[in-house]
């Protein structure tokens, strides 16, 4: 069962789709024009049911098979980021200060090929719902549909992603059952004090030293309060405070990020942060205040489904990593696979420049074999 030949002979198809996507490239929940032109394949393909305006601008087709049985959702994103391309690529961003640096537009392409073969085909039984969602690389669309009630309103019962892999060799996927990306978290700690002139520090209560005192002991929470064994990342990334060299602040702010796997990590990174920073501000007589915001929960592979989907995706490309150790980025699939069993996956495009990189373009070639799995994985589960 490899590469799906009827799908092969639109690889070119496939690549003028997702070139078109990566000149027209779009941010957050305003991915409109996008939008519009995936439902316009979908119209030509013969999807049966278009669903707009869900999350502001995804949408939802329905392929209905040849009698009752399962419901399965394939979701793909479709929003850019806000960076200048530098690929030098015939088909490079028109709009300056955006591109296609994750491979959105190359989901978005293997979806649209698997929705053709399978309104084609309709070699299965029950439903199919083509989840094309926005704004995965901010504000959580995946979060906002499901909170629109997508699985209840269309009967999804099991829901599966792909993403593109520039650190995997073409064809290979890797995975694994359980937590495969992290839970992410930002804080931002602000340390009031007395500000004035720095000639005359006793006349002040200098902020400073409690703001690095507490960045510092910070280090602490994954070096002493976790089992080394466990993955916990806290990082502080941003340092605000003055503005001019005899000037003591008023307050300093610190941010950064905290990413988990474990729920209970979660919960011990901020509570320690917090404690850290109130222990720390009253040991230099000032006050701190804790914004700590969870974003998107941990992606967490169900067992079963999982399962399914590497003997799948083995069929295909024969090149499968199933103990794929967790990394410590984060995916809002793991809204959807909160909701619902399913399973992501990493899709190699063989090896190149990072994702989120100024140089990076999705390789056109694994378009076929992401949209051959996905075809596969419901002509497998909705057999007859």
């Amino acid at each position: 069962m490899p590469v799906i030949n009827r799908i092969a002979a639109k690889a070119d198809e496939m690549a003028g789709w997702r070139r078109h996507l990566h000149q027209h490239p779009e941010l957050s929940l305003d991915c409109h024009e996008t939008a519009a032109f995936v439902a316009e394949r979908l119209r030509e393909f013969g999807v049966d049911e278009i669903h707009t305006e869900i999350a502001t601008s995804g949408l939802v087709g329905i392929i209905n098979g040849q009698g009752s049985g399962p419901v399965t959702g394939l979701r793909a994103d479709m929003d850019a980021l806000p960076m200048e391309e530098t690929t030098g690529a015939p088909w490079a961003s028109k709009i300056p200060g955006r591109m296609h640096a994750c491979g959105h537009d190359g989901h978005t392409a293997m979806l649209l090929g698997a929705a053709q073969y399978l309104a084609e085909t309709r070699n299965f039984k029950g439903r199919v719902a083509l989840i094309f969602q926005p704004a995965e690389e901010t504000v959580g669309g995946g979060r906002i549909m499901v909170e629109e009630g997508i699985m209840e309103r269309f009967g999804i019962e099991e829901v599966y992603a792909l993403h593109t892999d520039p650190f995997g060799d073409l064809g290979e996927f890797r995975t694994c059952a359980g937590p495969i990306m992290a839970a992410v978290d930002d804080f931002t700690i602000t340390v009031k004090g007395k500000g004035g002139h720095a000639a005359y520090p006793h006349a002040c209560i200098d902020p400073m030293p409690c703001a690095l005192a507490i960045g510092q002991a910070m280090q602490t929470i994954v070096a002493r309060n976790i089992n080394p064994l466990k993955p916990l990342v806290v990082s502080v990334t941003q340092v605000h405070g003055g503005t001019a060299f005899n000037i003591i602040p008023e307050d300093v702010t610190l941010s950064g990020t905290v990413r988990s796997l474990d729920p209970e990590l979660r919960d011990l990174a901020e509570q320690r942060i917090k404690t850290i920073a109130d222990g720390q501000a009253a040991a230099y007589g000032l006050t701190a205040s804790v914004d700590y915001r969870r974003n998107y929960p941990a992606t967490i592979n169900h067992a079963e489904q999982t399962a399914r989907a590497v003997d799948v995706a083995r069929a295909v490309s024969g090149s499968v990593i199933d103990d794929l150790p967790p990394e410590m980025g984060a995916e809002d699939f793991s809204y959807m696979l909160n909701a619902r069993p399913g399973s992501f996956l990493f899709l190699g495009q063989g090896k190149g420049p990072s994702v989120h990189h100024s140089e990076f373009d999705f390789n056109d070639e694994a378009a076929p074999i992401g949209a051959s799995f996905f075809a596969r994985l419901i002509e497998t589960r909705h057999a007859g």
